[in-house]
């Protein structure tokens, strides 16, 4: 049975989550109040899992995120941790960060001691010999939809500035219907999509480029 202080709406999934899915809704308790995921609509939400507080790897990423927290901010993307640890411990931990790095973490926790949100975003694998969640990363757009995901092992940290990169480049891809190369950088080349007939195909390329890779600055006003 799941808490009083969390709510999940049930979601019958023959597959994991990938990416085009809409992201299950739920509500829970956090160290900022009470938060749903409906509360996000409208902005983009990077929303990521941990193993469990107090852990070295995942204290490395929440220093890390908390220091991009403005530039996440400044192109209107939020972010939510989680894992299974209980809110009094997401408080412990928040206030250890602060006293022992002296950096605020400035977004929710929230908390899953029922590993509902938690299984209903397949953070539990299911051969796991523990309840800890996987270091898993949903990139959610404004309409709640699941845009990109990314897993890494409970031994890595992940890279923030990356994920910051992947939020920008989704935005800009969206904005002016462009593709993103490799490495892009905010400023950098965009991609057009190619022809897809042999007129087009045949029209003299900036730069003598390839016909299928044609790549070009972003003017925008």
């Amino acid at each position: 049975m799941v808490p009083s202080d969390v709510e999940v709406v049930p979601v019958q999934r023959a597959a994991p989550l990938t990416i085009g899915c809409a992201a299950p809704l739920f509500s829970t308790r956090t160290t900022m109040g009470d938060r749903a995921l409906a509360q996000y609509r409208g902005r983009w939400l990077v929303f990521f899992s941990h193993p469990a507080d107090f852990t070295p790897v995942c204290t490395s990423e929440f220093i890390a995120f908390s220091k991009h927290h403005d530039r996440f901010q400044a192109i209107q993307c939020d972010l939510m941790a989680l894992s299974v640890d209980s809110l009094f411990s997401h408080v412990a931990w928040v206030r250890a960060i602060a006293k022992e790095f002296s950096v605020v973490v400035p977004f929710p926790i929230a908390e899953d001691p029922s590993m509902a949100i938690a299984a209903a975003y397949g953070m539990i694998h299911e051969a796991a010999p523990d309840s800890a969640t996987v270091r898993a990363t949903f990139i959610i757009d404004p309409d709640g939809i699941i845009r990109a995901t990314i897993w890494y092992p409970m031994t890595i940290g992940r890279s923030v500035s990356e994920i910051l990169r992947l939020v920008e480049a989704l935005q800009l891809s969206d904005a002016e219907a462009v593709s993103i190369p490799e490495g892009w950088q905010p400023g950098g080349d965009v991609i057009d999509a190619p022809s897809l007939d042999m007129t087009g195909a045949e029209e003299p390329a900036r730069d003598d480029a390839a016909w299928f890779y044609r790549t070009r600055k972003l003017v925008v006003s």
